[in-house]
């Protein structure tokens, strides 16, 4: 089942410096996909966090992938701008996804990140992401498609001219939160009855964490 990640860089601060550190994590990244057989749909790269959409072969597959890639990054940049301590914000989050039309709206989240930090106005003039891949049919070695994103069209032109039509209509506000709920309280994402299912099936009644401290 695909699995949505974000590592935040510790306090929000930055996690990228350079055009250099960008190209390292993405080469690096590559590498831990090849090792743990994650396949990869959507990724960004934030200049303090990542986002990652991923297919993991195994239960503990994404952790490998997130640990020894993350681990491996902080020591490149401890080294090379001769810093010590931490850079990411604590353990990585992740939310499991429904193969259903929440997949497509988790996808464009992390590719309209950076439209929402107002870096720019269209995904296509931000180079880390997966939407070169996706909206416009630039290879990129680190993406693999999902079926459901392969079920937009029967051929390329087509189905990346449907991709693009997507990003014609805002995310709904509610699919925002929820993907923001869930990907920062550890909740799977998708329709009400999957939830349940999910429930059920792990014996784990579904609520929403209040936001803040507890109270006393």
């Amino acid at each position: 089942m695909p699995v949505h990640v974000i590592q935040r860089g510790h306090n929000r601060n930055a996690c990228f410096f350079s055009h250099a550190d960008y190209l390292i994590y993405r080469n690096w990244l590559g590498e831990a996909l090849h090792k743990t057989g994650c396949l990869l749909h959507a990724y960004v790269l934030m200049g303090n966090h990542v986002h990652l959409l991923l297919t993991p072969p195994a239960e503990d597959s994404v952790a490998q992938l997130a640990i020894s890639l993350g681990r491996r990054y902080v020591q490149y940049i401890n080294k090379h701008y001769d810093r010590i301590g931490t850079l990411w914000q604590g353990r990585y989050k992740s939310s499991l996804v429904t193969t259903d039309d929440y997949f497509l709206s988790c996808q464009r989240y992390i590719e309209l990140n950076p439209v929402r930090a107002a870096l720019t106005d269209d995904p296509a003039y931000y180079r880390w992401s997966s939407y070169w891949a996706n909206g416009l049919g630039q290879p990129d070695p680190l993406v693999t498609p999902h079926q459901i994103y392969l079920g937009l069209a029967n051929n390329e032109p087509e189905r990346l001219a449907a991709y693009r039509a997507l990003f014609n209509i805002a995310l709904n506000d509610k699919v925002v939160d929820d993907i923001r709920i869930a990907i920062n309280q550890g909740h799977p994402l998708g329709r009400e009855s999957f939830l349940d299912e999910i429930a059920k099936s792990t014996a784990t009644p579904r609520h929403i964490k209040p936001r803040g401290r507890p109270q006393k």
